[in-house]
């Protein structure tokens, strides 16, 4: 089990890219939260079994039609226990 704070910059608000995220995310099963932040970046926890980030990143980039990830930071977190589903955020 891997837990990650990831911080997005680019065209990734106001183009779907948070539901295109909670969509994948979903679909392997992994938990955490995303939201757009006041700056114009979206931030996200996100953990999971065989949770390859880079890899998950790279599939954000196939599926966000309208998005583009200019860049993006990462940093391990310490697993949350007992945390169930994906949530979309409002702002911060």
């Amino acid at each position: 089990m891997k837990r990650y704070y990831v911080i997005f910059t680019g065209r990734v608000q106001g183009v779907g890219f948070r539901w295109t995220v909670l969509s994948l995310a979903q679909r392997y099963n992994y938990s955490g939260w995303i939201r757009n932040m006041y700056n114009g970046n979206v931030d996200m926890e996100i953990q999971g079994d065989n949770l390859n980030i880079h890899s998950f990143i790279q599939e954000i980039n196939k599926h966000a039609r309208w998005a583009m990830i200019d860049d993006y930071s990462i940093k391990e977190l310490p697993v949350e226990e007992h945390e169930y589903g994906f949530d979309v955020k409002g702002y911060y």
